[in-house]
């Protein structure tokens, strides 16, 4: 009897003293200990249901039982035989690439260039990117599924990238990242058959792409909608790598509720983990935005600020969008050989793709704000803080008033502009100024005397 064996033995002992002869016979009695090492226990067990009643219903029990014979603290890990049969085999034909992921970027899909340090954070996606990190740091056991969702060109598919990356650079795990077109593609492929009319080695290779896993990352999930057939081949996969506690993370360009034409199963298990909105980039976001992408252009020109300024207010809902905004700009000035980028300039470059009419906005929240906190004697960043004094809320609430009057931007789009408050705080705020106006004179002056200096 070696070592491990003497351990789990004295182990199931204790527990067998602990638990009634059912619950020890049906969870406890055909596990062994396989290995001790680099602060992990490894734990053999015979079906994928004592995997996740053993983590979920008996961690606390097996930690203390076992902290108290080893003194030492062990993270278990609880494996099926035929995933112990994997790691042998990796270990055998892996020998010479110790330390090595067992998934480079490339073979997970991954793009390198989208990591966590280049991702610029802002009010509208630190929960996103604080969530995202914390998955990629604890994969499989922080937040299962990550849904994360938005429109188009806010981030989503960096994100995605990010959690991969991070995971490889810093693990052993296995990743892959597939657009939801690729997993329909792969599935359609499974009708072909091979020269003996059957298609087993393709289903097989089908399901070790998909299940023999640590993390799967998939992006624009809603266009599984357009494909029912591969839905019921999703809905194993998922099922598998999920009780295989796995990590799952999917993206869409809506909420989990509103894939209408995803089956009621499928939309239930998005939610059960962390749904996650990625919103449009606030003003300050979009201008750290271009002034990074500066910086990695290593552009020799002068850019003014009032050229940031205007592309940052006229490019408000699609970082794509803003960031070839800027490219157009700078290749606008080296064709014409302009040492420096006027806003006369930008302008120019933008005329064919920014509408004339939101050229140099007049009442873009971010003037509203400038203009409304001079008006007040106060800072932008005053109007945007968590502060409650009255000297501030109240021109807040006016500033938040102009904004829905003046410009066409939604409830949540303005709140993201005020220091990411609520819609509903928002509404509040128009309201009350609205219905203040009626009864107020002086106020009703102050809005007209604000709307001049805004014209």
């Amino acid at each position: 009897m070696n070592n491990n064996e003497k351990i789990w033995n004295n182990f199931l002992g204790v527990m067998k003293s602990r638990l009634n002869s059912l619950s020890f016979n049906t969870w406890f009695k055909d596990t062994s200990l396989y290995e001790l090492n680099n602060g992990k226990a490894k734990v053999i067990v015979p079906t994928t249901t004592h995997k996740k009643h053993l983590t979920v219903s008996y961690i606390d029990l097996i930690d203390e039982i076992f902290d108290s014979l080893t003194g030492t603290h062990f993270e278990f890990e609880f494996l099926l035989e035929n995933e112990i049969n994997e790691i042998k085999k990796e270990v055998v034909e892996d020998s010479m690439d110790v330390g090595v992921p067992y998934y480079s970027a490339e073979k997970a899909n991954l793009n390198k260039d989208y990591t966590f340090d280049n991702f610029i954070v802002g009010t509208s996606n630190k929960f996103a990117q604080a969530t995202a990190l914390a998955v990629a740091e604890n994969p499989g056991k922080m937040y299962n599924p990550l849904f994360i969702y938005g429109n188009s060109g806010l981030g989503k598919t960096h994100l995605m990238h990010a959690i991969g990356n991070y995971i490889i650079k810093n693990t052993n795990l296995r990743v892959l990242y597939v657009t939801c077109e690729q997993f329909i593609s792969d599935f359609l492929g499974l009708n072909r058959r091979e020269k003996d009319g059957t298609n087993f080695n393709i289903a097989d290779r089908f399901k070790d792409k998909y299940r023999n896993i640590d993390v799967l990352i998939i992006d624009d999930i809603q266009f599984l909608g357009t494909a029912p057939k591969t839905q019921e081949a999703f809905f194993h996969t998922y099922n598998d790598l999920y009780e295989g506690r796995k990590q799952i993370i999917i993206s869409s360009d809506t909420s989990p509720d509103d894939l209408k034409n995803l089956e009621d199963r499928l939309r239930t298990r998005f939610s059960q983990g962390l749904t996650v909105n990625i919103y449009p980039p606030d003003n300050q976001l979009r201008k750290d935005i271009l002034y990074k992408k500066i910086e990695a252009m290593n552009f020799a020109q002068h850019i003014n600020d009032d050229v940031i300024e205007y592309i940052a207010n006229n490019c408000h809902s699609d970082i794509r969008k803003l960031e070839g905004a800027l490219t157009r700009v700078c290749a606008y000035s080296t064709i014409f050989f302009q040492e420096e980028i006027t806003l006369d300039l930008a302008v120019d470059a933008l005329k064919e793709t920014i509408s004339k009419s939101n050229f140099v906005s007049k009442n873009d929240i971010n003037r509203i704000q400038r203009v409304v906190a001079e008006y007040y004697n106060v800072t932008v960043e005053d109007l945007k803080s968590k502060k409650r004094v009255a000297t501030i809320a109240f021109p807040r609430q006016i500033a938040i008033y102009l904004s829905r009057q003046l410009t066409d931007e939604s409830f949540p789009r303005i709140g993201m502009e005020f220091g990411g408050r609520d819609h509903s705080t928002v509404i509040h705020s128009v309201d009350k100024i609205a219905n203040e106006i009626t009864t107020n004179k002086q106020l009703s002056k102050i809005i007209d005397e604000i709307k001049k200096k805004l014209e």
